[in-house]
């Protein structure tokens, strides 16, 4: 009977979830589309719902999302791959990897020139003390429709236009130059563009057939609906190309919640890097903001005595369109979502805190 009435209670509040998430994407004009995926096997339940529309399709739960800084994940966990491989260590000098032309004035601070002092780690867990290159040059971009940006462009007009804020390792800011880098770092080492690496290592290894790079790249098998539109700041950008060659290594990833879920599990089970590896990702963190660490492209929520109880914990990543994916260890639960436009950067991740509270009810 108790089994009886924790099944009948789950299923209430998954109904309870789902026409939340309904009602808001209805009530909030800025969302014109979101999409939400739980999953979990040990409560056993699988959720995959979408809501609005894409111009004028109905959104579908196949329909593929750009994840926006979610693909930091992929972009950490790339590197990690390559550090398991011998190819690289997290605490070398980026100097090993870059030329001379992108590594000049690279990292000047009050006078003083850091860039031999940065290491791969500093990258990944935002460490490095370089400017953010991301939204002034998107202010640029969705002002001229004709601006043409690429990531090493990006780094380059950012040594010129904007300042370090501190020495490598000293604070904890989050930019997307960071993971630029990184991504210039992998097409070194592997001698690949970073979109076929990204294929090469998660997408065919993982049979994420409806996955790809935001116009670099074709999925594996061609999409059955067209990707969800998105927007920043009122500007739909599914069809810049400067915002891909901007976006890069720090996000690009496209794909559909479904695929989201095939890397989140492998990540998970130790399928695409050892679980220590794994551990040191997630561990190895520094505070971003209250209540939450930042590792190697990962975000862990902290426990805080009241505020944040130890039930709450998960780790995963987000991103600034209201794109979330996150693992729930306690309730061996996966959450992905996406509300496909800035106005949710924050709102989004709320939401998903919601979700878990909801979920721990019916546990």
């Amino acid at each position: 009977m108790c089994s009886e009435r924790k099944s009948k209670m789950k299923k209430e509040k998954l109904n309870e979830i789902e026409n939340t998430f309904r009602k808001r994407v209805k009530k909030d004009s800025k969302v014109k589309n979101a999409y939400l995926l739980l999953h979990s096997d040990k409560l056993n339940f699988h959720l995959n719902i979408a809501e609005g529309k894409t111009a004028d399709l109905d959104a579908d739960p196949q329909q593929p999302n750009y994840m926006a800084s979610v693909g930091k994940l992929f972009t950490s966990t790339i590197i990690s791959i390559l550090y398991e491989r011998g190819k690289l260590d997290f605490n070398d000098k980026i100097s090993s990897y870059l030329d001379d032309d992108l590594l000049s004035g690279l990292h000047i601070y009050k006078g003083k020139d850091y860039t031999d002092s940065i290491t791969i780690k500093h990258l990944l867990k935002q460490r490095s003390g370089l400017y953010d290159d991301f939204w002034p040059l998107l202010d640029k971009i969705i002002e001229d429709s004709n601006f043409n940006m690429s990531p090493r462009k990006a780094v380059i007009w950012a040594k010129n236009n904007l300042k370090s804020y501190s020495p490598p390792g000293r604070k904890t800011k989050y930019t997307d130059t960071n993971y630029h880098i990184l991504g210039l770092i992998i097409e070194n080492i592997t001698k690949k563009p970073f979109h076929e690496v990204l294929k090469d290592e998660i997408f065919l290894p993982l049979a994420m057939k409806k996955s790809s790079m935001l116009h670099y790249s074709e999925p594996l098998k061609a999409y059955s609906f067209p990707t969800a539109r998105f927007s920043i700041n009122g500007k739909v950008l599914n069809d810049s190309k400067a915002f891909a060659g901007l976006d890069f290594s720090g996000g690009g990833v496209v794909a559909t919640t479904e695929d989201l879920l095939k890397f989140m599990q492998a990540l998970n089970a130790g399928e695409l890097i050892k679980k220590e590896t794994l551990k040191q990702m997630i561990s190895d963190s520094n505070k971003l903001f209250f209540g939450v660490d930042y590792g190697y492209g990962i975000w862990k929520f902290k426990t805080i005595p009241i505020l944040m109880p130890e039930k709450y914990y998960c780790w995963g990543c987000v991103g600034a369109t209201g794109a979330f994916m996150f693992y729930h260890p306690q309730l061996d639960t996966y959450l992905i979502g996406n509300f496909n436009d800035v106005s949710y950067q924050r709102k989004g991740l709320k939401f998903m805190i919601n979700v878990i509270k909801k979920l721990l009810k019916a546990a």
